[in-house]
């Protein structure tokens, strides 16, 4: 599909609004998938390094038990 202008290629056909719409929703919420997705990997290595400090405060504690 070839455009005559530019605004002929913002307005699609009359269909610009929905078009534009839909890719800028579509990019924002791949946009707050990916920061939501960084944020749970920080926050499970927070907890899994907080579990292994807390493990191995245990087996120490245990070691000076026996």
């Amino acid at each position: 599909m070839y455009f005559q202008s530019m605004t002929e290629f913002w307005a699609m056909g009359g269909y610009g609004l929905f078009v534009w719409l839909s890719f800028g929703i579509t990019y924002a919420l791949l946009a707050v998938l990916t920061a939501y997705s960084h944020y749970q990997h920080k926050q499970f290595k927070r907890q899994l390094s907080a579990r292994l400090a807390r493990e191995q405060r245990v087996k120490q504690y245990q070691e000076q038990v026996k």
